[in-house]
């Protein structure tokens, strides 16, 4: 460590919990004396910011976050190749990440789509608990959904890219039109579901798993499940932004949070993804994924931009305009 530079700062965008964001920039300044400039923001706003910023980057490293707008900027020559030397720390799934997009993307940690409720508020009204995406439309859980908008959140867009893999484009696209009647809002992130779902704002909320998991250490009255028919399931990611200013401190942040130490920090920080490197023994809270029925998503498919705008677009016209 003590043959980093002493100096200097790196700007950085970070998509997942904020909690985790901040306290591996803390911790990142602390061991290298590097200051972190960092905002928090969801993968779709973040893309469209790269891409609002390609000819003067303010932006040295991105991470954190949904996989799919990141392919999407790989995609649209935002993002530089960087091919680490330990990949054969990082599991599989992360390494393929790199494969796919030409080293422009790595698989930062992995965690699958399901729901979490509130037990107590399911109780005072009669409903039952969800356990499959069948459930979800039923009529009496009308105005008791919350899940995120997918013009600003890579938490929805995986969920409608799962679900057209699991029931094919049509079928999804009439359920999502089902689903609609019964949902009460729909959010800017797909960070908001678990503390709403956890205070009793909202019954039922859609979006990562492990996003609830924290709620419900801290005892709160909070269950999940996974969808009996199948999951969706992200690989988050992590990037060097072409042209960045700081791209050396960017490299350092970098390989810092692909390294036990910065991928520990999300569980302390109450964020249970399963991290990609390898080499150390992770927090014991983080979700095991025995029993969940993964669906095989296609994270090439749907991590070109043509398809991510196809898809939302085809939301906006046929789900949203719905009264």
């Amino acid at each position: 460590m003590n043959s980093w530079a002493q100096q200097g700062t790196v700007n950085a965008l970070c998509s997942t919990d904020a909690g985790w964001c901040e306290a591996a920039a803390a911790e990142f300044t602390r061991v290298t004396g590097i200051k972190v400039n960092q905002a928090h923001k969801g993968t779709g706003e973040i893309g469209a910011q790269l891409r609002a910023e390609a000819a003067n980057p303010k932006t040295d490293i991105w991470w954190g976050g949904t996989g799919d707008p990141f392919l999407q900027a790989a995609e649209q020559g935002l993002l530089d190749a960087y091919r680490p030397a330990y990949l054969d720390d990082l599991f599989d799934w992360s390494v393929r990440q790199y494969a796919m997009s030409g080293n422009q993307v790595g698989g930062f940690y992995t965690s699958t789509i399901g729901f979490g409720f509130n037990t107590d508020v399911l109780k005072k009204k009669k409903l039952p608990e969800p356990r499959c995406w069948a459930d979800l439309i039923k009529p009496e859980y009308k105005g008791e959904i919350e899940i995120s908008h997918p013009a600003t959140s890579g938490t929805a867009y995986t969920i409608i890219a799962g679900l057209v893999q699991l029931m094919g484009e049509d079928a999804a696209f009439e359920y999502m039109k089902k689903l609609h009647r019964n949902v009460t809002s729909y959010t800017r992130s797909g960070q908001a579901q678990a503390p709403n779902v956890a205070k009793g704002e909202v019954a039922i909320g859609v979006s990562f798993l492990f996003g609830f998991e924290k709620w419900r250490y801290e005892k709160f009255p909070v269950k999940t499940a996974s969808p009996c028919e199948g999951a969706g399931y992200e690989i988050g990611g992590i990037a060097l932004v072409k042209g960045a200013r700081n791209k050396a401190n960017a490299v350092k942040y970098y390989d810092w949070l692909m390294s036990p130490a910065g991928q520990s920090i999300g569980a302390k920080s109450g964020s249970f993804q399963t991290p990609a490197n390898k080499t150390f023994k992770p927090d014991q809270r983080i979700p095991s994924s025995d029993g969940v029925k993964l669906i095989k998503y296609d994270f090439e498919k749907y991590g070109k931009a043509a398809e991510r705008k196809r898809l939302i677009d085809r939301w906006t016209n046929e789900v949203e305009s719905q009264k």
